[in-house]
């Protein structure tokens, strides 16, 4: 049909887009710059920033910093996030409650979901906040395994994904993302999936630095049930509107 690299410019680029936790001050301040056409303050080192669910204190230096700068920014949210707290960190961090600023990453493990987020996504509409809505099924389902591994099951993974588009979906709120560690190399340092790795393929290829990570295969996989649930939401959303008309 015609169409390749040589006579598609966007077949030979991509738009790259980088984010990472501001968890070092010290750095994030030295990446800081000026705009000089607004004035505003601009953290260099990413596009896109988030705050940990341990560094989210009211009072704390990472909210002051995050609240001083342009960027997007992402709100980690876990068990201890109490819906008051969570209102007054929207408002600090957003107080002209601009839409795509603020992120929520919900990260609560795949048996919390029910207990703790339908009470967040109330508070937040009851308030009238723009938020976008994202979904890490990886922190609160880290374990340790028999064999002493830091691990994640993938199983537990995926519950956690289907958690929240099913909560978002009672509530008539939206997952607007996920947010998950993976490679592209075929290691082994989460259980399950299709290729069913064990506690004891885990020290085959563990090459995490830090956190176990879903490689390539459980990555895909996980993308195509995330699809799934996608469609069966769509679908869901259709007949509730046929059967109220």
């Amino acid at each position: 049909c015609g169409i390749n690299p040589d006579s598609n410019r966007r077949l030979r680029t991509v738009n790259f887009f980088t984010s990472h936790e501001a968890l070092l001050l010290p750095f994030e301040e030295s990446m800081t710059r000026i705009d000089s056409t607004t004035g505003e303050y601009h953290d260099t080192s990413a596009h896109f920033v988030w705050i940990g669910d341990r560094t989210r204190q009211l009072e704390g230096g990472h909210v002051e910093f995050c609240r001083g700068i342009k960027n997007p920014i992402g709100l980690k949210c876990g068990p201890s996030l109490k819906t008051t707290e969570l209102i007054r960190l929207c408002n600090i961090l957003n107080p002209e409650n601009e839409k795509g600023k603020i992120t929520l990453i919900t990260r609560f493990g795949y048996d919390n979901v029910e207990k703790f987020l339908p009470k967040l996504i109330r508070s937040i509409k009851k308030e009238g906040l723009n938020v976008v809505w994202s979904c890490d099924p990886m922190h609160g389902n880290t374990i340790k395994s028999a064999n002493g591994f830091k691990t994640r099951p993938f199983n537990n993974v995926v519950k956690e994904v289907k958690n929240v588009f099913a909560v978002h979906q009672a509530e008539g709120s939206f997952a607007g993302g996920l947010h998950i560690e993976m490679t592209g190399q075929n290691v082994t340092e989460c259980t399950g999936g299709a290729q069913k790795i064990s506690d004891q393929d885990l020290s085959h290829r563990y090459h995490t630095h830090c956190d176990p990570r879903l490689n390539a295969s459980q990555a895909l996989e996980l993308a195509f049930l995330i699809s799934d649930e996608i469609k069966k939401n769509s679908q869901n959303s259709k007949n509730i509107a046929q059967a109220a008309s």
